[in-house]
């Protein structure tokens, strides 16, 4: 009995590394293992999951629908914060960490585990992310991590490990990238993608249609807020998993959604990762553009300095720290102006805003901004304004040509 740990819960996918890691710690510890694997909106892989974790010696086999847990309570604050990591990534992978850990943690209490396990390498930001939620959540939690314990070093090593002990291993050739999937999005890295100048392989997007092959002619929809929270589609109310199912469906159809960036991760390393978000690349967009009428312009700017830091903690795996909640709590409380619908064209990978309305709190007002005649705004006024606003720079100018800068 290693450390004293007598029973375990892994957080289980069905793949090759966590069904090695199932084995591995009956073998080192000789504990007990449960199996969890949370569905957050991968697919039928689930079921197949529970069945192989039985078969490769689980004592227990648990799975569990989160799928709109994640969206409500993950997916959509972030929505609300218009959060996104070093402008580009809507944090797919980061935002469903948490809310799988919060189930492992659970599942521990309920079954007398005494730790918890992943299958996160040495190298990447899971391991982070599941071990920071894990201990914000039970700090006297323990953890086992074996890519930071053994000394198998790569696929070779599994799959022998794997024929040793009778673990099957798929037949069919192995993709030459690793894939991660959820309701949110799909995100593809290592492999061949391991090269910032090699283009994805052909055929390798799941969620999106090529934008060369998507269809000629554009969509155009109306997605509704209250709240700063998505609630319809071309004015029909959806429910969280629902209205999001429908925006990767037709995001999906158009090719919207994609990218391919080299991010910074939390370890300190460069890493390359393509990604489709077809549906929440859609309810970015509209998002901003209702938030564009109901936001004060000081609040949105203050608020978009703010987004980075947000983004930069989910990322980082520090959804559970009192410095997110705080300002979850700041992002949420502006929002309750954010109502409103934005129209948006899809048309071959592009998402264009071409309308936005709120009917309860729209701060644009025509009669100010109009080129025609009003009996608003006094344009003598911006005199003052101009000359006020540009005696800092007159003062400085001045001072600088006596020194004959």
């Amino acid at each position: 009995m290693k450390d004293g740990i007598k029973k375990v819960v892994l957080a289980y996918s069905g793949g090759l590394d966590t069904s090695i890691i199932l084995r591995w710690i009956i073998e080192e510890y000789g504990a007990e293992v449960v199996t969890y694997t949370a569905d957050v909106g991968q697919g039928d892989e689930v079921e197949e999951a529970r069945e192989k974790a039985i078969a490769t010696g689980a004592v227990e086999a648990i799975t569990e629908d989160l799928t709109r847990e994640f969206v409500a309570d993950f997916v959509f604050p972030a929505v609300r914060s218009s959060a996104l990591y070093e402008g580009y990534y809507l944090m797919g992978t980061s935002l469903a960490r948490p809310v799988i850990s919060k189930g492992l943690v659970r599942v521990a209490e309920e079954t007398g585990a005494d730790a918890i396990a992943h299958g996160a390498t040495g190298k990447g930001n899971d391991q982070v992310r599941f071990e920071l939620s894990a201990y914000a959540l039970k700090p006297d939690i323990k953890v086992v991590a074996p890519w930071r314990e053994w000394d198998m070093k790569g696929r070779a090593d599994l799959v022998a490990y794997a024929q040793r002990f009778g673990i099957p291993v798929p037949t069919t050739p192995s993709m030459p990238y690793s894939m991660d999937a959820n309701i949110l999005h799909i995100s593809y890295e290592g492999g061949v993608l391991e090269d910032p100048w090699a283009s994805p392989p052909p055929g390798m997007f799941r969620m999106t249609t090529d934008p060369k092959d998507a269809p000629d002619d554009a969509e155009v929809i109306t997605v509704g807020f209250r709240e700063g929270t998505p609630v319809s589609v071309d004015g029909v109310e959806l429910g969280p998993v629902e209205l999001l199912t429908l925006l990767n469906q037709i995001g999906g159809r158009h090719g919207v959604g994609r990218i391919d960036i080299v991010e910074n991760r939390f370890v300190g390393m460069k890493s390359r990762g393509v990604y489709e978000t077809p549906g929440g690349t859609i309810l970015y967009h509209a998002h901003r553009a209702v938030e564009s009428l109901t936001l004060d312009r000081e609040v949105a700017h203050l608020r978009d300095e703010l987004s980075n830091r947000y983004a930069e903690m989910v990322y980082n795996g520090f959804w559970y720290s009192p410095e997110r909640e705080a300002l979850q709590a700041f992002m949420d409380d502006i929002q309750t102006r954010v109502n409103g619908e934005a129209r948006l064209r899809l048309y071959k990978g592009q998402v264009v805003v071409e309308g936005r309305r709120s009917q309860s709190h729209d701060l644009y007002d025509e009669a100010t901004v109009t080129f025609e005649a009003d009996d608003v705004y006094n344009q003598a006024d911006a005199d003052g304004f101009i000359h006020l606003q540009s005696l800092r720079l007159r003062t400085f100018a001045e001072k600088r040509m006596g020194e004959g800068e």
